[in-house]
């Protein structure tokens, strides 16, 4: 059977695959979503198999849909990959690098971009900021070019970049009172009071559960949160207790709305870093990329993140 789908119905498939939805899709390739399903509707003619099914108002891919969408992200990669290397011969860089990125990491991933985007401003810097396992799927099925990350999973052949250093405390709201637990020790401490929690999986609940194993500790667990921003309103509405990376946090602490609580063995440490597929093929941009940070990483440290005072804890 010969195949007569184009490169520009691989790309919309593509997109509608990785963010699951149509309405979201249109809106990322700027195009209508009749255009949208046309697109769709001409791709699924040159193929006997489902790509999608219609339950109800959802879209739910198949398995080969999936396939075919992994398959076209090789196929548009190696595309980009082409229109770049005839931009490079021009003297110019072209061409899109995709980031996923845990939550806490949309306070650091910014200041890596900034530099390289004045330096390039043709290349589309895509960032997604999501949880530690959507991001790391997005990296596994090659949606992103690259994952920020504070705990490196088991299982997967990655190569890394370290960007900075990570320090997580435990922290209360503005009203908690920590002369009131002046006979309390910091275990006993995370043992009694209301705990609030990432959800499983997290790089922080992972740091956390490590800790509270190692002193053998059963928190007081009360909710569990979806994401770093959740945590902090419910901090800071005094729900409870919990333990949050410094970035995060910077600016609730100079006003006052969260306080660190001085606990043994903390801050827990780690370190931010950039996660791609070991056999990933770069393309010139992304292979840009990686040398600026190589070249400015200091820089960029010593620019944005020289401000963490043990004085001011």
């Amino acid at each position: 059977m010969l195949m007569n789908y184009t490169l520009h119905q691989l790309k919309v498939f593509a997109t509608v695959v990785r963010l699951k939805s149509i309405t979201k899709a249109s809106e990322e390739l700027h195009m209508s979503q009749p255009a949208v399903s046309i697109q769709l509707r001409n791709l699924q003619d040159q193929f006997d198999i489902p790509l999608t099914e219609v339950t109800g108002r959802n879209l739910r891919i198949t398995d080969f849909g999936y396939e075919l969408a992994r398959r076209a992200e090789d196929m548009l990669h190696t595309s980009e990959s082409i229109h770049q290397l005839q931009s490079v011969r021009k003297g110019l860089l072209t061409g899109r690098i995709r980031f996923s990125v845990v939550s806490t990491g949309k306070y650091i991933m910014p200041y890596f971009l900034a530099g390289y985007r004045e330096m390039h401003p043709q290349v589309d810097l895509h960032m997604e900021v999501s949880n530690r396992a959507s991001a790391l799927e997005e990296l596994k099925q090659g949606i992103c070019d690259f994952a920020l990350v504070s705990v490196l999973p088991q299982g997967m052949d990655l190569s890394e970049f370290e960007m900075l250093p990570n320090e997580i405390y435990l922290v209360g709201g503005p009203h908690y009172d920590k002369n009131i637990d002046h006979h309390v020790d910091g275990f006993e401490l995370m043992r009694t009071q209301p705990f609030l929690l990432r959800e499983e999986g997290s790089g922080t609940r992972l740091m956390m559960e490590k800790y509270l194993k190692k002193h053998r500790i059963k928190a007081n667990a009360l909710l569990e949160l979806s994401s770093t921003e959740a945590i902090k309103h419910a901090v800071i509405a005094g729900l409870g207790l919990s333990m949050l990376s410094i970035y995060s946090i910077r600016l609730e602490i100079k006003n006052k709305d969260v306080q660190i609580i001085p606990v043994e063995g903390f801050p827990l440490r780690s370190t931010w870093r950039l996660v791609w597929l070991r056999k990933k093929r770069f393309t010139p941009a992304a292979e840009a990329y990686l040398n600026y940070l190589k070249e400015n990483r200091e820089g960029i440290i010593k620019s944005y993140f020289n401000w963490i005072d043990p004085a001011e804890k």
